[in-house]
């Protein structure tokens, strides 16, 4: 009876534990500081969290496909630079379009190369990390960007706008991950998502098209990418040429939070938006309690570790090797 309750709570452990170590964090920073649960507070922290997990649901169809995807940080700072230079050239209804279209060629190449040459996802990423990051700072000449006239465009709608009183970055959080979730629980092309990363192999045999689907995963998270470096133009009508340095680990993270498996074939995008919340919360925690900023940076560290081995632990149901 022992050893069978202990395998039981290992098993629940690996599979629920984030969510349990997630309501310990949230019992503590409460008592440590009654603004955590205000109501303004946590509109604030969806709304902060909106770009981060506009972009991490994209990247989930690319982690359940089996491949993972560096390069969306540096892309975002590519998508918000090109869209905020364009806005002064052509007005913002021609600098949209031509953004998207820009982000989602880098997205078709990054699919190319994985999908169809089949090289590896994390060699691939890595590079064009630093190579997006380049081409980010010759397109600008290595300057920020700034609208010129702020006052008068309708382009900080994205970012700065409400309906019904809830800011349009999370309406449009929401109402991507609905598109998504649903294409990714309910069509067939959400199935052979699934299957490619399940066994890619046996997809092939089954008359899936491997590349074909890898490639269309790449160019949705381009697309999400686009869309959350329109809402970062869009929220401060200028931007750095590094803005989205770094945010490729906190994507990772917290898609990895939200039980999608770095070995592919599992995950859903509900459960990616939960890891999104779970991951901002935290932070938000974190600098309610009085910690700095940069404490967050080994926190991430230390969260996605936590995730791996959770993972891994949920897949052979023991929270401990059996060698050890």
């Amino acid at each position: 009876m022992t050893s069978v309750t202990k395998t039981q709570i290992g098993g629940f452990l690996a599979r629920q534990g984030i969510l349990v170590a997630f309501a310990l964090f949230i019992i503590g920073f409460t008592l440590a500081n009654q603004r955590f649960l205000d109501p303004d507070n946590i509109l604030g922290v969806v709304r902060s969290s909106a770009i981060l997990g506009v972009m991490a649901l994209g990247v989930t169809f690319v982690v359940i496909s089996g491949n993972l995807d560096l390069s969306v940080g540096s892309m975002m700072s590519f998508s918000t630079i090109v869209v905020l230079d364009l806005h002064d050239k052509l007005g913002p209804t021609l600098a949209i379009p031509a953004m998207f279209a820009m982000t989602l060629c880098l997205g078709a190449f990054i699919g190319f190369l994985v999908g169809y040459l089949k090289l590896n996802s994390l060699i691939v990423t890595l590079g064009m990390l630093s190579a997006i990051h380049g081409l980010t700072l010759t397109y600008s000449g290595g300057q920020n960007m700034d609208i010129a006239d702020k006052a008068g465009t309708w382009f900080s709608v994205f970012g700065q706008g409400e309906a019904l009183g809830i800011p349009v970055p999370i309406l449009i959080f929401l109402l991507l991950a609905a598109v998504l979730g649903t294409i990714l629980a309910r069509t067939p092309f959400g199935r052979k998502v699934y299957a490619v990363g399940g066994n890619g192999t046996a997809a092939t045999f089954s008359g899936i098209r491997r590349a074909r689907v890898v490639f269309a995963c790449y160019l949705m998270s381009a697309f999400c990418v686009a869309t959350a470096g329109l809402i970062q133009a869009s929220r401060s009508l200028g931007s750095q040429n590094t803005v989205g340095q770094g945010l490729e680990l906190e994507v990772l993270a917290a898609v990895i939070l939200g039980g999608a498996s770095l070995l592919g074939g599992s995950g859903t995008i509900f459960k990616t938006v939960i890891g999104v919340l779970i991951l901002g919360f935290i932070q938000n925690g974190l600098l309610l309690v009085g910690l700095q900023f940069y404490v967050q940076y080994v926190v991430t560290w230390v969260i996605i570790i936590l995730a791996v081995w959770l993972d891994v632990a949920a897949k052979r149901g023991k929270l401990l090797s059996p060698i050890a």
